[in-house]
């Protein structure tokens, strides 16, 4: 690649400059006619009467129309107010539905399980975190089995006694 001299370069540079200001001269131009265009097309030339009561009546045409461009840009701002609301409530359930919610860093809290407790449920109800405390007492009924074990005492002698002819012969008599 050859190298461009700075003459060249600054020749080159001011013929750009010179074509891009032409395209904005004309852009400007094209711009201002097609405003006036428009201005013509939809807006008519003012004519203003001359008579208190013509203008009064001129006037009372205008504030209509102007009460009617009003109530339409209150209804598009309506309208774009309910389709925003609309779209961050969409764009927050995406963002639920896409779990990528930053969970905030939770601390370590010391604290007795009484205190949570009481915490949880409010000062009214007393609680007691002891479990042998909050244990039913429950008593015991002797039922027949038990009786007969506590009665048959050492499990020793009650061997010694079935013993040989004798003891078998207790237990058919007892059985009988």
């Amino acid at each position: 690649m050859s190298k461009m001299s700075n003459s060249r370069r600054t020749h080159l540079k001011s013929l750009m400059l010179q074509v891009a200001k032409t395209a904005l001269e004309k852009e400007e131009v094209d711009i201002a006619a097609e405003k006036q265009s428009y201005l013509s097309e939809h807006c008519p030339p003012l004519s203003v009467p001359h008579s208190l009561q013509d203008l009064q009546e001129f006037c009372k045409k205008l504030h209509a129309k102007i009460d009617v461009v009003d109530e339409e840009r209150y209804d598009m701002e309506v309208k774009v107010q309910k389709s925003s609301k609309e779209l961050e409530d969409l764009n927050q359930k995406i963002f639920d539905l896409r779990g990528k919610f930053k969970r905030p860093a939770l601390k370590r809290v010391r604290m007795s399980a009484d205190a949570m407790l009481r915490a949880l449920l409010g000062s009214k109800h007393k609680v007691n975190m002891e479990l042998r405390a909050n244990l039913k007492q429950v008593k015991k009924e002797d039922t027949d089995k038990e009786k007969d074990l506590r009665d048959v005492g050492d499990w020793r002698k009650n061997i010694e006694e079935k013993s040989g002819m004798e003891g078998r012969k207790k237990m058919f008599e007892s059985e009988a």
